[in-house]
C-alpha cells in the first residue's frame, strides 16, 4: 500500500452505505469522501483513487453515469466499484460490460477489500503500461543522438503539415541545414567530439524556434526546421538567427573549436510547391545552392523571390 491512504469516492444519495464502507476499508488506508448523484460526480472523481457508486432508488440513471465516468472510446478513466442489488440482474451484468467492478450488496468486507485491492492494482499496471508505451513512441520518433525527431517523423510531419496548410490556405516554411566540413571535424578531432558538436548544433536549433515549430535530424550532419503557418519573410528570420547562433558556438574541450551552416529555405504556397515532395525539394536546391556559392549563407529557391538586403 502507499503510504498515504487511497482516496475514495463514494457516491450515494442515501449516505446509508459511508458508515459500513469506514468499518470495512478502515482509515488507516482509505480516505472516503461521499457526494451525491449529479453532474459534479465525474470531475469530482478526477482527483480520486476509484469511485465506489451506489445505485440508490434510481438505479436508471447508473449506466448514463457510468458512460460518463468510463467512456465507450477508452482513454484514461478512474476505476469504478459498483455495490448493486442482486436484482434486476440486467443493471450489474451492464455495469460489468461497461468496464466496472461490481460487488453486490449486501456484501462481505473481505470481498469488498479485495476487489477494492484488485480495481487499484490493475489501474496501477494500466497507467505504468500507457507510461511506457508513451515513451515507446518518443523513442520511436526521436534521433538518439542528438534528442530531436529523427528522419521518420519530420517525413510525417511534413505531409500533414502540408495538407493543413493546403485546407486552410495556411503558410508553411522549411529550411534544410546543413554543417559546412563537417567531415573535417571528424577527421580532426574524432568521432566523439562531432557527436557532441550534433548535439549542441540540435540543441542550438530548438532553442532559436518556437514550441509549434519541429527540428528533426534529416541525416548525418543535416537537419530540418519546419516551420507551420510562417511565411517566407519569417522564415528568413529564423534561418538567419540559426545561422548566427551557430556561427557564436565555441565547442570542443577548449572551445576553440567552430561550426558553420549552408541552409536552404522554401515555403508554401507558390507555385512551383504543390506538394510536401516539392516542398522539400525546393529546399534542398537552395541548400545545394548555398554551398555552391561558398556555404556559411541563406539562400532560396531559385523561382522563390530574392531575400531580402540585410
Amino acid at each position: 500500500m502507499n503510504s498515504r491512504p487511497y482516496t475514495l469516492l463514494v457516491v450515494d444519495d442515501s449516505q446509508s452505505t459511508l458508515p459500513r464502507l469506514a468499518r470495512a476499508l478502515g482509515p488507516e488506508d482509505f480516505a472516503l469522501r461521499l457526494t451525491p448523484h449529479g453532474p459534479d460526480v465525474p470531475r469530482l472523481a478526477r482527483g480520486t483513487a476509484l469511485v465506489v457508486l451506489c445505485p440508490g432508488e434510481d438505479a436508471a440513471g447508473l449506466l448514463p453515469l457510468l458512460d460518463r465516468l468510463i467512456p465507450p472510446e477508452g482513454g484514461p478513466a478512474t476505476p469504478v466499484l459498483v455495490l448493486a442489488p442482486p436484482e434486476p440482474r440486467t443493471l450489474w451484468l451492464e455495469a460489468l460490460r461497461r468496464g466496472a467492478e461490481v460487488v453486490l450488496d449486501p456484501w462481505d468486507a473481505e470481498e469488498l477489500v479485495a476487489r477494492v485491492h484488485r480495481c487499484l492494482s490493475t489501474q496501477a499496471r494500466m497507467e505504468a503500461l500507457a507510461s511506457q508505451v508513451g515513451e515507446l513512441q518518443r523513442l520511436s520518433s526521436t534521433d538518439g543522438l542528438t534528442g530531436v525527431h529523427n528522419h521518420r517523423h519530420f517525413q510525417e510531419r511534413l505531409r500533414e503539415e502540408f495538407r493543413r496548410a493546403q485546407r486552410y490556405d495556411d503558410a508553411l516554411s522549411l529550411i534544410l541545414l546543413d554543417l559546412d566540413h563537417f567531415k573535417n571535424v571528424n577527421d580532426q578531432f574524432g568521432h566523439t567530439a562531432g557527436d557532441g558538436v550534433l548535439r549542441e548544433v540540435a540543441a542550438a536549433l530548438q532553442r532559436g524556434v518556437r514550441e509549434t515549430d519541429l527540428v528533426a535530424r534529416y541525416g548525418g550532419e543535416e537537419f530540418a526546421v519546419l516551420l507551420p503557418r510562417t511565411h517566407l519573410t519569417g522564415a528568413l528570420t529564423v534561418a538567419e538567427r540559426v545561422r548566427r547562433e551557430l556561427c557564436a558556438l565555441r565547442l570542443g574541450t577548449e572551445g576553440t573549436l567552430r561550426v558553420t551552416a549552408s541552409l536552404g529555405v522554401s515555403t508554401f504556397p507558390h507555385r512551383s510547391v504543390l506538394s510536401p515532395e516539392q516542398l522539400l525539394l525546393t529546399a534542398d536546391e537552395a541548400l545545394y545552392r548555398a554551398k555552391h556559392e561558398g556555404r556559411d549563407r541563406i539562400c532560396l529557391h531559385a523561382q522563390l523571390p530574392p531575400s531580402p538586403p540585410p
